[in-house]
């Protein structure tokens, strides 16, 4: 592969990242809103081009500034991931991110491509990574002081396809399960002090 074909296999996978957003959001955008408190609400799969893009939103009673600390900080997100996803950084913008898979563990390396201080912030897998995904969190405040709408959602180009996709869900580490769980456990963690999980309790 040449270098000039090179750049513009990125360019078009980035640029079909950012339309399958785009539309998912218009599409949200156009339907009736209202806000929710968790277990939350499920936007419908929906598939733009070979990605999957999935999202959830909840209302957390907690000011945006520390919902955006926990995504921010990788030993503070790392609580609330669960056991089948981890963090690093990896310099100032590198995020590496394991997935423990039946068959093994998967490194997904990414960047940081927006950082807005309590409001934003999105990552984006690099060119040779095992799995192209880019995901968003983005904070708004929710209607009559009730703490924070949090809107999570992600576009990924699961490994063999359909077969992967399907896979990923049985297995429970697909993007939509993985963000739900961290969702939830985010809200528990913020609103009551611990995460309850059948065996343990994680205090804040």
């Amino acid at each position: 592969m040449t270098k000039r074909h090179a750049e513009l296999t990125v360019t078009a996978g980035a640029a079909a990242l950012t339309i399958a957003i785009g539309l998912w959001m218009w599409k949200r955008a156009a339907g009736p809103r209202r806000s929710d408190d968790a277990p939350g609400r499920t936007a419908r799969r929906r598939d733009f081009g070979g990605y999957q893009v999935v999202g959830r939103t909840v209302t957390i009673a907690a000011p945006r500034s520390r919902i955006y600390a926990h995504w921010r900080d990788p030993a503070l997100l790392n609580r609330i991931l669960g056991d089948a996803l981890a963090v690093r950084q990896d310099g100032t913008e590198g995020f590496g991110w394991t997935v423990a898979l039946p068959a093994g563990e998967v490194e997904i390396q990414t960047r940081l491509v927006e950082d807005r201080e309590d409001e934003a912030l999105a990552w984006r897998s690099v060119e040779d990574a095992e799995i192209e995904v880019e995901a968003k969190v983005q904070l708004r405040d929710a209607p009559a002081g009730r703490g924070t709408e949090v809107e999570a959602h992600v576009a990924w180009r699961p490994r063999w396809g359909a077969a992967g996709r399907w896979a990923a869900h049985l297995g429970g580490t697909d993007p939509e399960t993985l963000c739900s769980q961290a969702l939830k456990r985010l809200k528990m963690l913020l609103e009551t002090g611990e995460i309850a999980t059948s065996g343990q309790r994680r205090t804040l």
